[in-house]
């Protein structure tokens, strides 16, 4: 029998509502076991252990009483360090917000809570999401489970650990350009970014904001189904959020991909510069996907070359205006050096800020100033609509569009951290999902020479999450990932190497 840290969301909260465990027991095992692996992994920034027992126990009451339990009834889940949750520290693992406690609580967080999940505590990540390794952290290097002296991806690098890690059944993080699906696919994990404004942003710390998007990490696709029906729909407070009907995710999940139309992208691996076992996969997967009754078209996306340009210019100059508030006046540290007003936010900002963050502000500011504008900003803007349409003309004869999710499996511990620009090309099949606000799931497809994870993606169009998912399971069933090395390995038979 699983123990019950194995278990997944579906199952811990079948079994919470029906009575046979209660929510503390649940709670207590992921503690557990997240004081086994949290020193090898360090996936948290800060750990609730107390309030996650009260938070159990309220549901085991709820229960007791005949009160709805809620879908996710006694769900322990990782927080990313930039959604907020009312009366506990949300820093962005940044030191200029060091100190800094959330006064209220993200929709997308009070969703969950509403819905029984239990929050055991807030996760690590790449400085303000910036990055994609989980290396950038002012506190912390967060290590892949499945191998030690690797990366989990990034930004939502503390989420997909703790989830490989056998923590928790659900994470839940941000994805600006990537920054769920290339760490779940590294974590040998389900990513699942929705379509933009199906998930309220409020009380999540802005990035990009014509991009970023909460969505959940999970073990199994029903699992991100679950969670992504919970956190769903338009919020009051959040003027980008969508006033589309949310859908229940699980419903036609098992419907399979019989006669489903899959646009695959000529030469896409070469975008990407695939090559040996990662090449291998890809061809694979396609034929996996073909064998499970899905159509294969080839569709023809030139502007995909540009995306990774085009999301960075974008993503950074958004950046530039969303942390110029940090400034050691209105938000964040405040330097005590600081001799006039100037020097106050030069030094804050000098000494709050890590590295990359301070690149992408600095090349934002760059690409938004007079004389460049048009050079940078407005023609990525230009690409960027040239990259609406040539993916609107291909869902006209596609239903879903497959990449790989990420060029290899994880990288080395500092391997790529001195050499930005092969950092950012880890994004080059998820930024162009992002840039369109499209819905996209990395689902794992196998593993690469080291045995290490790899991952598949499936796009779709607009608030279509239901057609994502439903092409998401047919594949995992296919690729029989659960049955083969993939959790246990990264749960158990690796904690210690």
């Amino acid at each position: 029998m699983p123990e019950l840290w194995e278990l997944s969301a579906e199952e811990v909260a079948r079994r919470v509502g029906a009575r046979e465990v209660s929510a503390v027991e649940v709670v207590e095992s992921a503690l557990e076991r997240t004081a086994r692996v949290e020193p090898l992994v360090a996936a948290y920034l800060e750990i609730f252990p107390e309030e996650a027992r009260a938070r159990a126990a309220e549901v085991d009451r709820r229960i007791a009483a005949g009160e709805p339990a809620g879908p996710l009834a006694g769900v322990p889940v990782a927080l990313k360090d930039n959604l907020s949750l009312e009366g506990r520290a949300v820093t962005c693992a940044s030191k200029i917000l060091e100190g800094y406690v959330a006064p209220y609580t993200a929709t997308a967080v009070a969703r969950l809570l509403a819905a029984g999940a239990v929050p055991i505590g807030r996760a690590n990540m790449d400085e303000f999401a910036m990055g994609s390794s989980c290396e950038n952290s002012a506190y912390q290097i967060t290590r892949n489970p499945w191998d030690l002296g690797t990366v989990p991806g990034g930004s939502s690098g503390g989420p997909a650990a703790a989830v490989a890690a056998g923590g928790v059944p659900l994470g839940f993080g941000s994805d600006t350009g990537g920054s769920i699906r290339q760490p779940a696919a590294l974590c040998g994990l389900v990513g699942l970014k929705p379509t933009y404004g199906r998930v309220s942003r409020y009380g999540l710390v802005a990035f990009a904001s014509s991009t970023d998007q909460i969505g959940p990490i999970a073990r199994t696709v029903r699992d991100a189904a679950l969670a992504l029906t919970v956190i769903a729909g338009a919020d009051p407070q959040d003027s980008t959020s969508a006033d589309a009907p949310v859908d229940d995710y699980l419903a036609g999940i098992e419907d399979g991909v019989q006669g489903l139309r899959v646009g695959v992208i000529s030469g896409v691996g070469g975008i990407g510069g695939l090559s040996g076992a990662a090449e291998r996969n890809w061809r694979e997967s396609l034929e996996l996907l073909t064998a499970a009754g899905a159509e294969p078209v080839e569709i023809s996306l030139p502007s995909v070359d540009a995306s990774i340009a085009v999301y960075y210019v974008v993503a950074m100059s958004e950046a530039s205006a969303n942390l110029a508030r940090f400034d050691g006046v209105r938000y964040g540290r405040r330097s005590p050096e600081a001799d006039n007003l100037l020097d106050l936010y030069v030094k804050s900002r000098s000494e709050g800020f890590g590295a990359e963050v301070k690149r992408r502000i600095m090349l934002g500011t760059f690409a938004l100033s007079s004389g460049y504008y048009e050079a940078y900003y407005g023609r990525a803007l230009a690409v960027l609509e040239r990259m609406r349409r040539e993916l609107a003309a291909a869902f006209e004869k596609v239903d879903v569009v497959v990449t790989p999710t990420s060029p290899g499996g994880a990288f080395g511990i500092g391997e790529k951290i001195d050499d930005p620009l092969a950092m950012y090309l880890s994004d080059i099949f998820t930024t162009p999902a992002s840039l369109v606000g499209l819905p996209a799931v990395s689902v794992p497809s196998g593993v690469d020479e080291r045995g290490l994870p790899l991952g598949f993606q499936v796009v779709g169009r607009p608030f279509e999450e239901a057609t994502v998912l439903r092409a998401a399971r047919a594949f995992e069933l296919q690729v029989g990932w659960q049955a083969a090395p993939g959790f246990r390995a990264a749960a158990g038979t690796r904690e210690t190497g």
